[in-house]
């Protein structure tokens, strides 16, 4: 899965010289979570709704409620605005993008072309989604969790018996587990369980998990 096709395509940005207020009601009257900060083409900052909360909510007030509505009026995007803009490139794998939101503890990536213009915005509602999609949560699949061996034959293995019981998965996912071995994850129509999961276990690869999801 390529970040183009998950992400959400020429997002609404603004520009550091708008007032804060303008920037709240913005994000108040659509929803948003984000806002891309773009001078003259080029990306300079982001703006969360957090951000905006936090200024507007600001425990440093011994101000009246009119005297912090005219700071706030007077206050600028720049001003409160995240310089350091984690970004992602159009072309790269979901996969990437999601380790980066990962390691830096983030909700969402600005996405940028070749020439580093803002063409979209991913977030981590984006990446579940293709989580659910890749794992083929929607269909309503058999889900068969297997713990195996590292080594060369098990997916030749597997599949032959998936093979020989004429079932066709529907997808296929193995991660590894401190210790040492791998915990695969197969979805398939199945509609004898028992058969092919007696025939996983006499091949040496017993299932210790099944579910119907979705």
């Amino acid at each position: 899965m390529i970040v183009s096709k998950r992400m959400t395509a020429n997002p609404t940005t603004i520009t550091s010289a708008m007032t804060v207020v303008d920037a709240l009601q913005l994000m108040r009257n659509n929803k948003f979570r984000r806002l891309p900060v773009v001078d003259n083409g080029k990306l300079v900052g982001i703006v969360t709704d957090r951000d905006l909360r936090e200024v507007s909510a600001s425990p440093a007030t011994s101000l009246s409620v009119f005297e912090l509505n005219y700071l706030l009026s007077k206050m600028q995007v720049k001003d409160i605005m995240t310089k350091k803009v984690m970004t992602i490139s159009v072309d790269a794998a979901v996969e990437e993008a999601a380790l980066v939101m990962y390691n830096n503890k983030i909700g969402g990536l600005v996405v940028v072309d070749a020439n580093q213009q803002v063409v979209g915005i991913l977030t981590e509602t984006d990446i579940f989604k293709a989580f659910v999609d890749a794992m083929g949560l929607p269909q309503g699949k058999t889900r068969l969790t297997i713990l195996v061996p590292d080594r060369l034959g098990v997916v030749n293995d597997i599949s032959g018996v998936f093979k020989e019981q004429g079932v066709s998965m529907g997808s296929f996912v193995s991660y590894p587990t401190e210790d040492g071995k791998y915990e695969v994850i197969i979805r398939a129509d199945i509609t004898d369980v028992k058969t092919l999961t007696d025939k996983l276990a006499s091949l040496g690869y017993p299932v210790h998990h099944t579910a119907h999801i979705g």
